[in-house]
């Protein structure tokens, strides 16, 4: 059965058991949901899981604790959670209960979280390592702590207290990097939300819109689809596109700006991420249009390099090149174009790598390098390719048709078993496609009502 998480209770049983075989038997798996966090006084920010707690077990309650036990006769995949609490539940919600832990989420056995104190150090004995996200919760951390150290006051006794303490990402986030049929659905979906948005913020746009009217049009179509923003919307005008992470999305559009969106929706826990610049009045200037293309050459350079048996790096080092050059015959840099990729030159007008993974987090886990090599990419993998440009609107060394412009292109990219798959393709990309775009907006605002 797949709950309203979008993923099989079977997916998360083999992801358990997988995790569990490259533990081996004699270790046992901590993993602690996330908490509650107060945003003021005695009210709360939306609950968000933990995503490796999320990955694990579809389970989205806090105070709960996930165990992994492996090779254990009376049940591998242990849930301390909640009790059911029904004078709770009409304040907040319903719980699934230990009941429903076992039930609904395919856990081997649950218990009520009250309950940690006095069966976890039980669970630890005979146990020689111990895998946890030590630094992540400095509560539970001195928790776990005084757990180990209740097993060890009984050595005299014949206790055998873990040993050995590995950090629980170096497996786990190992298994997130590869997505499954599921999973890969889910972040279409997500995709596919966020390219309805980024629409209606092109359509929305005008002279003299603030960015955070363009934020609600765009968020609005994320919860009208049942989803969230994945991070916080960047809805940057004019020179405000220049600051990478920009925040305030206060200022007014004028005539003749850019607006850099960079927003994603979050649906089911997975995250997309697209960002588009596009002319608030519908026409790049030909400097616009210039640094718009050269910014999408780039990115056509780095998605060349998106196939299976290519590092990861290569599509990094694509966009560079060909940003410098273009740099270069735009007059923004001058000199030679080796020496201005190895002085870092560039990196005056494009600061930030090419991209990054996707997953349940925006900025998703997995290890860019392996023994000291960038990886080479493989089927499941998800990543963005982001380019960009920015030119300080008072960097004086540059013609000032150039200043002021800050643009970005970015676009998330599965790798298949031949190639790649551009999951947010379907958003208008290059000048020509969101200047069509844009245009068929006006006609219809133009159109006479009947």
């Amino acid at each position: 059965m797949k709950a309203s998480t979008g993923i099989a209770a079977a997916e998360f049983a083999r992801r358990r058991k997988q995790l569990m075989r490259m533990s081996t038997d004699d270790a046992i798996l901590i993993l602690a949901a996330a908490p509650e966090r107060v945003r003021s006084h005695d009210t709360h920010y939306p609950y968000r899981q933990d995503s490796d707690f999320w990955y694990l077990s579809g389970f989205n309650e806090p105070e709960a604790v996930l165990v992994l036990v492996p090779g254990r006769k009376h049940g591998e995949a242990l849930l301390f959670c909640r009790e059911r609490d029904l004078e709770r539940e009409g304040w907040d919600g319903p719980r699934a209960g230990q009941e429903g832990a076992v039930d609904q989420f395919g856990m081997d056995d649950a218990y009520p979280i009250e309950d940690l104190d006095e069966i976890l150090p039980g669970l630890l004995e005979g146990r020689s390592r111990v895998y946890y996200h030590f630094g992540r919760d400095a509560e539970f951390d001195l928790k776990l702590i005084g757990w180990v150290n209740r097993v060890r006051e009984q050595v005299r006794h014949g206790a055998q207290p873990p040993h050995e303490f590995l950090e629980l990402g170096h497996l786990l986030h190992e298994l997130r990097l590869f997505k499954s049929k599921d999973e890969l659905k889910l972040m279409q979906r997500a995709a596919d939300i966020s390219v309805q948005a980024h629409e209606a913020a092109m359509r929305a746009c005008r002279p003299g819109i603030h960015e955070y009217e363009l934020q609600a049009d765009l968020e609005r179509v994320f919860r009208a689809n049942d989803a969230w923003p994945a991070y916080g919307s960047i809805v940057g005008a004019g020179a405000n596109a220049c600051v990478l992470h920009y925040r305030a999305n206060n200022a007014r559009a004028a005539e003749g700006d850019l607006v850099l969106i960079d927003a994603g929706a979050e649906f089911r826990g997975y995250a997309s991420d697209i960002t588009r610049t596009f002319p608030v009045d519908g026409r790049f200037s030909k400097a616009q249009r210039a640094l718009h293309d050269l910014v999408g050459a780039a990115q056509a350079a780095a998605l060349a390099q998106a196939r299976p048996g290519v590092p990861y790096e290569a599509g990094h080092n694509a966009a560079v090149e060909t940003l410098t050059e273009g740099l270069l015959q735009l007059g923004l840099l001058k000199g030679k174009l080796e020496k201005n990729i190895a002085s870092g030159q560039y990196r005056r007008f494009y600061r930030h790598k090419t991209g990054h993974w996707l997953g349940l987090d925006v900025h998703d886990v997995g290890e860019y390098r392996l023994a000291g090599e960038s990886r080479l990419l493989e089927p499941g993998m998800v990543f963005t390719i982001e380019p960009g440009l920015y030119v300080s609107s008072d960097d004086t060394t540059v013609d000032a048709k150039w200043r002021g412009i800050g643009i970005r292109t970015e676009d998330d990219v599965l790798i298949t078993a031949d190639g790649n798959r551009v999951l947010t393709d379907k958003l208008a990309r290059s000048a020509d496609e969101i200047e069509a775009l844009m245009a068929k907006r006006s006609r219809a605002a133009a159109e006479p009502e009947e």
